[in-house]
């Protein structure tokens, strides 16, 4: 959608499969899609990148969509578990410029560090760290996977500091790979 010349990034949202039942339009974050919908199980992404979220305040599983359709959720695996309803989602900005981030073997950015540029597909290979407990993104937008290869499940990290993925509620999740948001989806 373009607005005024400048392009507007939209998700719609719909309570059943196949674009059916009550539908909600977001072109922005949504903590919490109850009020809009009583479920999101199916949704087109029409123009740019989104977070979804299974829980409402941007938590549990979550999942990168890109502009397409996606039409049964409740099919939609997601590292071997189903991810059945969206409750709320995040838009993610399209990032001019470099790329920059810092990752710790320790919380608190402790232990050996290591400055990412680009796309990592194992630290483990890369860079002989076996944990990533902690990071600083200074640019861009990241997707960080629990497994080599950019598999498993992902978590979505803006500029920002991180010092302690634990205390973010990833208990017994560790990071083995990095991606950098790069779509203008």
């Amino acid at each position: 959608m373009l607005i005024m010349g400048k392009r507007e990034d939209f998700i719609i949202f719909y309570e059943d499969r196949n674009f059916q039942g009550r539908s909600y339009e977001c072109m922005s974050d949504c903590s919490d899609m109850s009020s809009y919908l009583s479920r999101c199980q199916s949704c087109r992404v029409e123009s740019g990148c989104f977070m979804v979220y299974e829980r409402p305040n941007y938590m549990g599983m979550q999942f990168f969509m890109r502009r397409g359709e996606y039409h049964d959720m409740q099919r939609m695996m997601s590292m071997g578990m189903m991810f059945d309803s969206i409750r709320s989602c995040r838009l993610i900005p399209y990032h001019r410029g470099q790329f920059r981030m810092r990752i710790y073997e320790r919380e608190n950015f402790g232990g050996q560090m290591y400055e990412l540029m680009d796309d990592c597909d194992s630290i483990q290979e890369r860079y002989r760290m076996n944990d990533c407990m902690s990071c600083h993104v200074m640019d861009g937008h990241w997707l960080m996977y629990e497994q080599p290869h950019y598999r498993g499940r992902m978590m979505y990290f803006r500029p920002g500091e991180y010092r302690s993925f634990m205390n973010m509620g990833m208990s017994g999740m560790r990071f083995m790979s990095m991606r950098r948001i790069t779509d203008m989806c």
